[in-house]
Formats: C-alpha cells, sequence, structure tokens
C-alpha cells in the first residue's frame, strides 16, 4: 500500500487553541504585564499601556511584511544596522585547487612536448649546421 508523504509543510502546528506556541507566548506576557499594571498603575495609565502593550504583541503574533513574520523581519533589520556592510577581499596565498590541476596539466603538457636532443642524433646535426650558418 502506498502512502503520499507530505511535502513543503510551512505551517507551525496549533498548540495552544487557534495559537501557536510563538503566539501564545507573545500574547501571554502582554497579558500578564497588563494584568499586573492594572492592579498598580492608575487606570488612565493602564489603558494607555495595554493598549500599547496588546497592540505590540498582537503585531508579533500575527503581522506579516511580504511573506515574512515581524519578529524575523525585526532580526533582519539590526541585523543588516550593525553588520558591516563593505567587504573586503584578502587575496589567498595559495591558488585554488582547480587552479593548480590546470597549472600541473599545462606543465606537463609542456614537458611532453619538449624535443629531446641528444648527442649524435639527425636533430642535433641539424641545429650545429644551422648554428654554424
Amino acid at each position: 500500500m502506498k502512502f503520499t508523504v507530505p511535502q513543503f509543510i510551512e505551517k507551525e502546528a496549533k498548540i495552544v487553541g487557534p495559537f501557536t506556541f510563538k503566539q501564545f507566548i507573545f500574547i501571554g506576557i502582554a497579558g500578564g504585564i497588563c494584568l499586573f499594571l492594572f492592579f498598580t498603575v492608575p487606570l488612565y495609565l493602564f489603558i494607555i499601556a495595554a493598549i500599547v502593550l496588546l497592540g505590540g504583541a498582537f503585531g508579533l503574533a500575527f503581522l506579516k511584511i511580504g511573506k515574512t513574520s515581524l519578529p524575523i523581519f525585526i532580526k533582519n533589520f539590526f541585523s543588516f544596522l550593525f553588520k558591516p556592510k563593505i567587504y573586503l577581499w584578502k587575496k589567498k596565498t595559495s591558488p585554488p585547487k582547480f587552479l593548480r590541476k590546470v597549472k600541473e596539466e599545462k606543465e606537463e603538457i609542456e614537458k611532453e612536448s619538449e624535443l629531446k636532443v641528444t648527442k649524435g642524433s639527425k636533430l642535433d646535426e641539424l641545429f650545429t649546421k644551422l648554428e654554424t650558418k
């Protein structure tokens, strides 16, 4: 019996109700801070802080820019800001492997193509005749 295996699954599992674990953590932390603020600060400050905190938490949990989630977008933004933007090329002392192989093959071909002149051969006689003229 053949079974098809799903591929290219990019959805995160829903852990807590309709939320993924990351979404639940963002909203839960903001809700906990809001609960703490409800009992410690005046009502008008609580309302302002709750709107800001819960708005940020829902933005982090659900907002996507393009196909990128907001936390990854923010991480990429700060890594772009603080990483160097100029790449300085540093020459390596040894050539790459493929260039070494090409150089070795070229040397072998040159060695094979050299004419071997020995004393007493016809080529030696021709060279001596040419030199004397």
